[in-house]
């Protein structure tokens, strides 16, 4: 008898995903396309053959195979890895339609918690769609859609960490408090009524005993459930095809000996009739969640625990024996905890099995709870009636028949009620924990005021049972040692964030500070370097930014990311050995990355040779178009080749690739001083200095337009701002302290020149200015002796300087010539 299709195409899914998950890639596709062949109308189908494309690289296959299905939005995975397609071949409009048509599969979904080293989620969740759905808006050029998808992610999880890293990147606000913080998403994760991911991750590497069951937390929260239930009748049970084809299910072969065994029972159950079950029985393994199959379940369980009973009387084992061990052992603790949250509601379950054992006839208890057996009715018409009669009277119409006593067999003797079984409040509707009690010993009071006949046996067994104290709710200790983890990681996101926000605002300071406080474990990695790195370079502290770039090459020498700012420091600082020593190495570790040429450019740059410096930008350009940095740099090129219309368009090149590249508006606007039309000039730097408000350069250069305007008075605000922002430039303070000298404010163009002479001794200029002011002071001696030392230190402004000193008996106004 031949296989039947639907068998087949589970075990060529299940072959797939073997492939997958050991990067078998090539297999995989092989088998994905016999797959497809054999199942060509299933969505899961494309799916696997548009993934295994897709991790193979090549991206076209996987969009053309994927699109058909997702026309119709009908599954979640393939719409998934279409947009993935999209956004690298940029189509990013056919990307953001397959997840919006598909938005009822993934909206309100959440994953966060259940994954590990051996249990995957089988679709994504609401917050990776959202993140991918940001980024296909971003690269559309819809900036208020990709904002609100990217905040919407990380509110669902916070650690989305590049959906916060795109809204720093896009000049957000973002307030990190609000954002890295435990939220509701990853609350539920907590509450969900499947095994915690961490406690399976931390049994897996040795952390919890294997032999330990995972506790799993109950859900507190209405509307969340498993997808089995298997204390739900009305819910279907997952399909063989799905245990065999998901990705839950184990590779160990311990597990699948024990797994197929399980298969086979539900087959011979699915033909069989279904047994009565005893009030004691558990449910049997075919409810049970696949899921519970990645644990570690050996194919022999050990036995099952001892149920707890309300008195210190033990429980006769003979009562006992038809339970099923291994439905108990898998089941047994979810039981225990469901009758803990929910005392007041019947299990739908049980009741119907007692129901049919007991098959309407209303079963009897005793005062204290025992079972009593049932009697024949006496054949004599006077016979006295029955107290359990008497005591039904009291009760009135309004008392409810126990329909989940016990099954006892009609020959059974009387002192079983010695043994009490445990009684379940589950079958008892009108039972609690509170009038327990009440009912025990509240009630005999008025039976004996009343004179009924009631048994005095039962009376002092009742009196001798101890009071049951009330059931405390204890907390997991390890849903609280997981809670605390969540804390932890948190907090320290939120110290990574604040430092990637405040750089990415130009805040190098604070961006410092933060970073200086992470944990040492943490500063010395190849991340956190290269941004204390990059916080000294926007800081024009280049030597410390040098010192971090080497601990980083150091730590890992094959890292190419962020390589171009650490070339253009060397630039910078003018060490041609180290910056062509670098530029070699990233060469020939990485032929064809961006950033190795760019190094390689900037080599040529600092050697004077600007053509070649020009063809390694053009190469790392078309190697990535989006690298806004080379064009940057391939703009710099052509100003010092004074080929101002190729720089302009090298500028909006890289505009156009990041619109917050400062540098670029920076480059535009000397192009334009440079042509005279300050206008263009002012309003390209004050575009940069929006961007970053922080840089000394760009307010300097603000300046310089407004003097050359002879806007002297706005001037000096800029200077002075750059002065706060750079206390240490020497070229921002000369510009300051000459505004002064120009407006006619001696005393403090006095104390500017002082301090610029402590920075900048061997200066000439600054000692021309310092005789200029020493003129206007009318202190001959003074200005003549810096007059001097300007002349020896610069020889080339003689005739200038030489003029200066005699003119010093004339009232010629102020002369400015030296210092344009």
């Amino acid at each position: 008898m031949p296989p039947s299709g639907a068998a087949v195409t589970a075990q060529l899914r299940q072959v797939v995903h073997y492939h997958l998950d050991h990067y078998s890639h090539d297999n995989a596709l092989f088998f994905a396309e016999r797959l497809f062949a054999h199942d060509h109308r299933s969505g899961e189908s494309a799916y696997l053959l548009a993934l295994c494309h897709f991790r193979l690289g090549d991206y076209r296959s996987a969009y053309e195979i994927s699109r058909a299905t997702n026309y119709r939005g009908i599954h979640l995975n393939c719409a998934y890895i279409f947009a993935q397609a999209c956004l690298l071949i940029e189509r990013y409009k056919d990307g953001i339609t397959a997840l919006e048509k598909s938005r009822a599969l993934w909206s309100h979904k959440s994953s966060f918690g259940k994954h590990t080293s051996t249990t995957r989620a089988p679709s994504p969740d609401s917050a990776s769609v959202m993140c991918l759905l940001g980024k296909l808006y971003r690269a559309y050029d819809d900036k208020k859609k990709a904002i609100l998808n990217f905040e919407e992610a990380v509110r669902l999880n916070p650690f989305m960490w590049d959906a916060f890293v795109a809204l720093c990147d896009m000049g957000v606000n973002v307030r990190t408090q609000n954002i890295f913080k435990l939220n509701d998403a990853l609350l539920d994760g907590l509450d969900s009524d499947q095994p915690s991911g961490i406690l399976v991750e931390q049994r897996d590497n040795g952390v919890i005993n294997p032999a330990d069951p995972l506790i799993k937390k109950p859900s507190i929260r209405p509307g969340v459930f498993d997808a089995a239930d298997p204390f739900d009748a009305q819910r279907p049970a997952p399909s063989n095809e799905m245990l065999l084809g998901n990705t839950f299910l184990s590779t160990g072969s311990g597990e699948n000996d024990f797994m197929s065994k399980i298969h086979a029972a539900r087959s011979k159950m699915a033909a069989a009739p279904e047994p009565l079950h005893d009030m004691m029985e558990s449910p049997t393994m075919a409810n049970v969640d696949p899921s519970f199959s990645r644990i570690g379940l050996t194919a022999e369980p050990p036995p099952a625990p001892i149920r707890r009973t309300r008195n210190a009387q033990s429980t006769d084992p003979g009562l006992l024996d038809t339970a099923p061990k291994v439905g108990y052992r898998l089941t047994g603790r979810r039981n225990q905890k469901a009758q803990e949250e929910h005392p007041s509601e019947p299990n739908p379950a049980v009741l119907r099995s007692s129901a049919a054992v007991v098959s309407g006839i209303e079963r009897k208890r005793t005062v204290s709870g025992h079972p009593v057996q049932p009697r024949q009715p006496s054949e004599e018409p006077g016979a006295p009636q029955r107290r359990s009669a008497r005591i039904n009277m009291f009760r009135g119409a309004n008392a409810k028949t126990n329909t989940g006593a016990a099954t006892v067999g009609a020959g059974a003797p009387r002192e079983l009620k010695k043994a009490r079984p445990p009684i379940s409040r589950l079958i008892r509707p009108n039972a609690s924990t509170t009038n327990l009690s009440r009912n025990v010993s509240g009630n005999r009071k008025p039976l004996e005021e009343n004179n009924m006949d009631v048994d005095q046996s039962e009376i002092s067994r009742a009196k001798e049972m101890p009071s049951q104290p009330p059931v405390v709710k204890t907390v997991d200790p390890d849903v609280v040692k997981i809670e605390e983890a969540l804390k932890c990681l948190i907090e320290l996101l939120r110290k990574f964030g604040s430092g990637y926000l405040a750089l990415s605002q130009y805040r190098s300071i604070d961006a410092l500070a933060a970073y200086t406080s992470l944990p040492r474990l943490h500063q010395n990695t190849p991340w956190v370097l290269s941004q204390i790195g990059r916080a000294y370079y926007e800081q024009a502290s280049y030597a410390e930014a040098e010192k971090f770039y080497r601990s980083l090459r150091l730590l890992a020498p094959t890292r190419l990311e962020d390589m171009e700012v650490y070339s253009t420091i060397l630039w910078h600082l003018k060490r041609e050995t180290d910056l062509s020593f670098l530029a070699h190495e990233l060469v020939d570790s990485s032929w064809h990355s961006p950033q190795a040429w760019c190094a390689l450019g900037n080599a040529w740059s600092l050697a004077g040779d600007h053509e070649q410096a020009l063809r390694c930008f053009k190469r790392a350009t078309q190697l990535n178009p989006k690298f806004a940095y080379a064009f940057t740099l391939q703009g710099h090129e052509h100003v010092s080749n004074e080929e101002y219309d190729k720089a302009l368009t090298s500028y909006r090149l890289a505009i156009s690739a990041d619109r917050r590249h400062y540098n670029a508006y920076y480059g535009i606007g000397r192009v334009y001083e440079k042509l005279g039309n300050y206008d263009k000039a002012y309003t390209h730097f004050h575009s940069a200095s929006i961007i970053n408000p922080t840089n000394a350069v760009l307010i300097c250069c603000i300046g310089n337009v407004l003097e050359k305007q002879r806007q002297i008075v706005q001037a000096l605000q800029y200077f002075s701002k750059a002065t706060e922002l750079a206390p240490h430039a020497a070229q921002t303070r000369y510009k300051k302290a000459r505004t002064l000298l120009a407006l006619n404010q001696l005393d403090a163009a006095q104390e500017e020149l002082e301090i610029l002479k402590t920075l900048a001794p061997d200066e000439a200029t600054v000692h021309f200015l310092l005789g200029k002011l020493y003129k206007s002071l009318n202190d001959k001696g003074s200005a003549v002796r810096h007059f001097t030392i300007a002349l020896n230190l610069d020889p080339k402004a003689s005739q200038q300087i030489k003029e200066a000193i005699e003119s010093l008996e004339d009232d010629d106004s102020y002369d400015d010539s030296m210092m344009t």
